[in-house]
């Protein structure tokens, strides 16, 4: 427990998700926290706040058992109509952090979308991408679904004229050709306080300056997770990334694509198979049948969820050959010009690389040889995190279960550079093309229970009405 960085954990002597609310109100009492806030994802992918001051113990325990109203026409437009829009928001107490913002010491929880019955909303995102990974389970045979995110994310600072960055090579560059190493390590703490399972940071490859500011581009890298702690740990990092941002008087954008020829954004996720806590993705010696099968269900999809993962036209404009982000759909090993990359897993390995670098240390009598995950590179900063991950636990399920799917992964690997190979399928290159793909696949989607139809078909309007169905050609 005493690596923990979240307080409540340490205090209660428990990891999170053995909170329970006596934990919490016993923690609030001998804390003296007077101030609780709700978090929820709305629609357009933001957390949103509803804030409580406590008064006497019994509207406590009234608060954290029954939640509250919110309007949900309000927080999913063109969704749910005004006549019929009253929702419940529930908190879940493994989420509990303290806020790391206010002045006033405050508790904050994620919550849960109930309707009016009490049911969870079938139209939330949380909900969907629980319904996702469940049937991913039931249909596998037990499997689950494990993510790990990337965020990239440029940093607008005042330029700065001495040891600057060369233009496209801030990859783990450090100070002081870094100047942001301060902001992304207070940011990765905040993050890992308020729940977070950070892996690493680091500077990514875009750097450059105009005569006013400088632009560098850095990551963070994320530990696996089940899929729905993945997609809220995204939107909680992008929140302290924002508030970070704007306590050090600077701006952080995750937009995909900031400057012509200079490198987009990207939001890559990681996933892996897990089955009795054994990574199904690795034998220790190589990729297994199952892992082949997800990479075709993931490439057999991955027009559609572009719908998902790239939901404003800037992100087609990152979409382009030579700037290590995906075009063509396919898929590789350690190659960075794919859509699906195999990085490495560290199979293969015996300890000898550990004692060549450490030399007087003991031979390692058992290495982890669990490591191994497949990414997904097309999404970025845009995307609607819980409708993408779920989205992908369909395309892993589909994988599996339906025949051909390993033979059509083999059929589109590729060991070069991506763009020089002919006759491979592209990925959209704009909304208006993402959302037709979207429909064209919507029977495997909706498949299960796992999307609402209602979802599908606003989704797909949404993306039409940005009206960027020419924009490649406008721009070019």
């Amino acid at each position: 427990m005493e690596y923990i960085l979240n307080p409540i954990a340490r205090a209660i002597g428990k990891q999170p998700e053995a909170f329970t609310k006596a934990d919490i109100i016993k923690y609030i009492v001998d804390q003296d926290i007077h101030a609780v806030n709700f978090r929820y994802t709305g629609g357009d992918g933001h957390l949103k706040e509803l804030n409580f001051i406590i008064q006497d113990l019994d509207y406590l325990d009234e608060v954290l058992s029954s939640g509250e109203r919110v309007d949900g026409s309000s927080l999913f437009p063109g969704v749910m109509e005004a006549g019929s829009s009253d929702l419940y928001v529930v908190p879940q107490f493994s989420s509990a952090f303290m806020d790391p913002f206010t002045q006033e010491p405050t508790i904050s929880f994620f919550c849960a979308y109930m309707d009016k019955d009490g049911q969870p909303l079938s139209s939330a995102p949380d909900q969907i991408l629980h319904r996702a990974a469940k049937a991913f389970r039931e249909v596998t045979g037990g499997l689950e679904f494990y993510a790990m995110g990337e965020l990239e994310y440029y940093v607008i600072s005042p330029k700065e004229e001495h040891y600057a960055a060369v233009d496209q090579r801030g990859y783990h560059e450090m100070s002081p050709f870094s100047k942001q190493i301060e902001f992304r390590t207070q940011a990765i703490r905040l993050i890992a306080e308020c729940g977070g399972h950070i892996k690493y940071a680091h500077g990514e490859v875009g750097n450059f300056s105009t005569e006013e500011y400088n632009y560098e581009q850095n990551e963070i890298e994320f530990l696996p997770v089940d899929a729905l702690d993945a997609a809220d740990q995204m939107v909680l990092a992008k929140w302290v990334l924002r508030e970070v941002a704007h306590s050090y008087g600077l701006h952080v954008s995750f937009s995909p694509k900031i400057a012509v020829g200079q490198a987009g954004s990207g939001m890559h996720f990681h996933t892996r198979i897990v089955k009795d806590g054994i990574n199904q993705f690795s034998t220790g010696s190589g990729l297994t049948d199952t892992a082949l099968k997800v990479i075709g269900g993931y490439l057999s999809h991955a027009a559609s969820l572009t719908a998902f993962g790239n939901t404003v036209p800037t992100s087609f404009l990152r979409l382009v050959p030579h700037q290590e982000a995906p075009t063509a759909i396919c898929w590789g090993d350690r190659n960075r010009s794919v859509l699906v990359r195999v990085p490495l897993g560290w199979q293969n390995i015996d300890d000898s690389m550990f004692r060549d670098a450490n030399p007087i240390e003991p031979a390692i009598a058992d290495l982890p040889n669990d490591s191994q995950t497949v990414e997904l590179r097309s999404p970025d900063g845009s995307a609607a995190v819980h409708l993408l991950l779920a989205g992908i636990a369909v395309a892993a399920r589909i994988g599996l279960t339906e025949p051909g799917m390993e033979e059509y992964a083999r059929e589109r690997k590729v060991d070069g550079d991506a763009s020089q190979t002919p006759d491979l399928d592209q990925l959209p290159g704009s909304c208006f093309e993402a959302a037709g793909r979207l429909l064209t696949q919507r029977e495997d989607y909706e498949a299960k229970g796992v999307f609402p139809a209602g979802l599908i078909d606003s989704w797909a309007s949404h993306l039409v009405a940005l009206g960027d169905m020419h924009l490649r050609d406008d721009l070019a």
